[in-house]
């Protein structure tokens, strides 16, 4: 009986549903994280009488056939690349992306790696970096006697200092766009490589060529829902209990089966 496994992958699907939804509530806190969707596909077909065939002498056509679904699978998780909402920290190298794009990340290995969390530090050489230590590109270094520091709009970092009346221009902060960001490679700590799928990155200036600006002393938060996804994993639930009872159904019309005399 086919509808023992047509159940089973109904339910490990819905188990994959749950997988990603927890996934979401779990960074409802993280900077810069686009909320994921479990996408999903029928399975192949059993043909057991195909449309269009011929039923008759006199060329009757069979108008729709048999086709007989064995299941689901699934198909894609999506990044849902969405705007969120920006808070404001006061901080001086905090900076959210309002718009369309990424900041790009030199990893130890020499790949650039790229990011929408924007709450950058200093290190000790003065370098900034992202939380995780990764220098920023183009690379933009802070005198330590600089007073305080102001990145404009359009990624221009000033310093000032207390015995200057004019700020010092550090650097340029660029953003990079892709064509496809949902092609994009999660590779955790908020940071995505590019792939195929995204095209090749194109590096601007913020507010040029599609992309977003800068905000100073702002941080984007998640774009998680957590209504959406509490009502999703409900209905991720119920669909697992589901299936679960076409699998317990399927077994007592087999338990039936066998005890016909």
């Amino acid at each position: 009986m086919r509808a023992l496994t047509i159940a089973a992958t109904g339910m490990s699907a819905q188990a994959m549903r749950v997988e990603v939804i927890s996934n979401n509530l779990a960074n409802m806190n993280t900077t810069g994280y686009n909320a994921r969707r479990a996408e999903f596909a029928d399975l192949h077909y059993q043909q057991a009488t195909r449309a269009g065939t011929i039923n008759a002498a006199d060329g009757t056509v069979v108008p729709t056939g048999v086709q007989l679904g064995l299941g689901v699978r699934p198909a894609s998780v999506t990044v849902m690349v969405a705007q969120g909402s920006v808070a404001a920290t006061g901080g001086d190298l905090d900076v959210a992306i309002e718009g369309a794009g990424y900041l790009e990340v030199a990893l130890p290995s020499g790949i650039s790696a790229y990011t929408r969390d924007g709450g950058l530090k200093r290190s000790a050489e003065g370098q900034v970096v992202t939380s995780e230590g990764y220098p920023i590109v183009p690379d933009v270094t802070i005198p330590p006697d600089a007073r305080s520091i102001s990145i404009s709009a359009d990624g221009e970092i000033y310093a000032y200092f207390n015995d200057r009346v004019e700020p010092e221009l550090l650097g340029q902060i660029t953003l990079v766009g892709f064509s496809n960001a949902k092609g994009l490679e999660a590779i955790g700590s908020n940071m995505f490589l590019e792939t195929a799928a995204s095209g090749a990155a194109l590096v601007s200036v913020p507010g040029t060529d599609g992309l977003g600006t800068l905000r100073q002393g702002y941080l984007e938060s998640s774009s998680v829902d957590s209504v959406r996804e509490l009502t999703e994993l409900i209905e991720a639930q119920r669909g697992y209990e589901l299936n679960a009872k076409v699998i317990t159904a399927a077994d007592q019309m087999l338990g039936a089966t066998t005890q016909i005399r």
